[in-house]
């Protein structure tokens, strides 16, 4: 029996290696990549019809104040610049749109390796940051379905496995994820970031949280903490913290989907400007 050329003085475990740990090709960016990076992929995802995009779009994408954190104010020249860091990284490339107006498009799905659910979760993370388990599933859910947290839990666990997103806090409730692309100073301050909040915070929730929402739950921590328990009655007070933490995870599911509601009528909002920006780059190119 001959061998097989192609295998032949080759381990059968360095081919089992090979095989399941392909080269990693992403690598961490700035903070104005991140962000070009993550509109790209959800215009892609939630107005395919306009995508490609131009640099005015990815402009008006980048700076629109509804599912971004921090909100911006970058100029042509920024998202210009950012453009050529990506296309040297492999991240994007130019393609020629119907006129002579230049428009662009992301190499995610390949860069990152991932696939359309674990996409949305790091278009999310890019677009805004750290943030927690339930506002992770409300925001990414308007790009690709997940039903609820435990359908979001195994899509970070192969994140985490990808080495493409950390936890902030301790897992279980409030738990905070983000995003592995920083920069390694970036990283450093989130990291610190959060573990000072970790110390002083009741719920744990990130810096990216709208305060009303902190505050609910700081209500409910206070209510908590406020609530007389029986002194003699063993069963009660054991299952009150249960009885909390799920009211804790229905409130988190109620945040998610008012978020997605929010978001879905501000992607409307977004969709209208856009639009108006692919007008104006038509009159521009036939010099109207």
């Amino acid at each position: 029996m001959t061998s097989d050329p192609m295998t032949a003085g080759t381990p059968a475990s360095t081919e089992a290696t090979n095989a399941a740990a392909p080269a990693r090709r992403w690598k961490p960016v700035g903070a104005t990549d991140r962000r070009v990076l993550g509109v790209l992929v959800e215009k892609a995802k939630t107005t395919p019809d306009a995508y490609p995009l131009t640099v005015n779009a990815l402009v008006n994408g980048a700076n629109q104040k509804n599912n971004r954190f921090p909100i911006t104010h970058l100029d042509t020249d920024d998202i210009e610049e950012s453009l050529d860091r990506l296309r040297g990284l492999g991240a994007v490339s130019e393609v020629q749109g119907s006129g002579r107006v230049s428009k662009f498009r992301h190499f995610m799905y390949e860069w990152l390796g991932v696939d359309k659910v674990e996409m949305a979760v790091m278009a999310e993370l890019l677009l805004r940051g750290a943030q927690t388990e339930g506002e992770l599933r409300g925001r990414a859910a308007r790009m690709e379905p997940i039903a609820d947290l435990t359908a979001l839990r195994p899509v970070l666990d192969s994140l985490k496995a990808k080495d493409l997103i950390i936890s902030l806090t301790s897992a279980g409730r409030g738990h905070v994820v983000t995003h592995n692309l920083y920069l390694p100073d970036e990283l450093a301050k989130v990291r610190a970031q959060f573990l000072s909040d970790s110390n002083a915070a009741v719920d744990d929730e990130p810096r990216s949280s709208t305060p009303s929402t902190r505050g609910a739950d700081q209500n409910i921590a206070s209510a908590t903490r406020a609530a007389p328990a029986p002194a003699r009655d063993s069963t009660i007070t054991s299952a009150l913290p249960a009885e909390v933490e799920s009211l804790r995870r229905e409130l988190d599911e109620v945040r998610g989907h008012v978020r997605q509601l929010r978001g879905d009528l501000d992607e409307l909002s977004s969709q209208l400007r856009q639009k108006a920006a692919e007008v104006q780059d038509i009159k521009d190119s036939l010099g109207i």
